[in-house]
């Protein structure tokens, strides 16, 4: 039975609370008045989301493409990010500042 921490950790737990917010604004997203406005906030949204899930869930697995996934995640959540901060809604920004939590943790991989 290992008992060290796992060295992924805190990225995998960063990934969830991203994928968790990009799902919460989704779905508020497909709630507000002018859907038009909202339309590429919803795709972004779950493109990051699924995204953060096949990550989190490859991290689990011990992939060996660790580095190609934290690339390709970070640039997802920061085009995120940049889209949900367009908008005030409260879903929206906390999306946002989710997604950023979620490169700086991706930005770690890579350094």
């Amino acid at each position: 039975m290992r008992t060290e921490a796992y060295p992924y950790e805190q990225l995998i737990t960063t990934l969830h609370q991203c994928m968790t917010a990009c799902n919460r604004c989704y779905d508020a997203c497909l709630e507000e008045d002018d859907l038009t406005m909202m339309r590429y906030c919803i795709r972004v949204d779950r493109e990051c989301s699924d995204m953060c899930s096949l990550f989190e869930q490859a991290l689990t697995r011990n992939t060996p493409f660790i580095k190609e996934l934290a690339n390709a995640c970070m640039e997802i959540c920061y085009a995120c990010a940049e889209e949900c901060k367009k908008h005030d809604h409260d879903h929206c920004q906390a999306c946002a500042d989710a997604c950023m939590k979620c490169v700086e943790e991706c930005k770690k991989v890579l350094n």
